[in-house]
């Protein structure tokens, strides 16, 4: 039986974005973040090299491509935090992610640098998260590309779910293939 290209890309559904939000929501929130490079640990163990190079759907990334994106990414989405934080809404720059996914670094590097980078990451990420005052989460940055304002809990949610997102998409390939 052929699965459908919707569940392949977005197999725990596409990102939908909260109203509003509350403490329940935070903690579990920061609790996806600061775990998530757990779970890219299991996506990648006993995996060979080869593996490592299989698309988790046609024409998509490979698992070592998502990995590293989700760590270029993740690394601009803490750049974006601390720039909410600390100026009067800046303005953030977008940048070209699938161009990212095929410079030489991801290529040449190592997949287990990236999951290093994600649980230093992470670590901080959250640490820096769990010590937010209200005042904090209501902080924004202007998107450009999407002419729009993002407060950080917006963006908290929204990472959330992106890292689960492309995890499950490793973890749905390996179930495919029996890995």
């Amino acid at each position: 039986m052929e699965i459908p290209l919707e569940k392949l890309t977005y197999p725990i559904g596409r990102f939908s974005a909260a109203d509003s939000y509350n403490e329940s929501n935070l903690i579990t929130w920061i609790r996806s973040i600061k775990t998530v490079p757990l779970l890219f640990d299991r996506c990648i163990e006993n995996l060979d090299e080869a593996q490592l190079k299989v698309p988790y759907r046609p024409q998509g990334w490979n698992i070592a491509q998502v990995i590293h994106h989700v760590a270029d990414s993740h690394m601009n989405a803490y750049i974006r935090l601390k720039l909410a934080l600390t100026e009067d809404k800046p303005s953030i720059s977008p940048y070209n992610e699938k161009l990212w996914a095929e410079l030489p670094d991801v290529a040449m590097v190592p997949l287990n640098m990236s999951v290093t980078l994600l649980h230093a990451l992470h670590a901080r990420w959250s640490t820096l998260l769990e010590n937010l005052t209200e005042e904090d989460w209501k902080r924004s940055y202007y998107h450009p590309e999407n002419k729009e304002y993002v407060q950080v809990w917006q963006m908290t949610q929204h990472y959330a779910w992106h890292g689960t997102h492309h995890a499950q998409q490793i973890i749905s390939l390996r179930r495919r293939m029996g890995w």
